[in-house]
């Protein structure tokens, strides 16, 4: 059974998200409103979303990132079933110009 998230406190939530204004706000909201670990997962899932769609392979996605199988499958269920949302995320992004999770992690590998 799903859990209905349209509600008005998940609404009251989003409101407060969509009126940080720059990544230093983002910081200070989100280090105030989740755990470290929260944060941490929520990231590791998004760059699990971006080297999925990156065609990397589960192994490949699990050795970089520490991600358990089960997150990337949970992940990758998403990508192939869910909303759309992380596409539409990359392509806003990809729009912007900015560096792919996957093209920063290999510029910051060691040689």
């Amino acid at each position: 059974m799903s859990k209905n998230i349209h509600t008005v406190p998940v609404d009251y939530l989003f409101e407060a998200i969509l009126s940080l204004k720059n990544k230093e706000e983002c910081y200070t909201f989100f280090e105030d409103i989740c755990t470290v670990n929260e944060l941490l997962s929520l990231s590791q899932r998004f760059e699990v979303a971006g080297m999925l769609r990156a065609h990397k392979t589960y192994l490949e996605i699990a050795e970089k990132t520490g991600a358990s199988t089960a997150t990337i499958s949970r992940v990758n269920r998403s990508l192939n079933y869910g909303n759309d949302g992380y596409d539409m995320v990359f392509k806003r992004l990809s729009n912007l110009s900015l560096p792919s999770i996957q093209e920063e992690s290999e510029d910051s590998k060691p040689e």
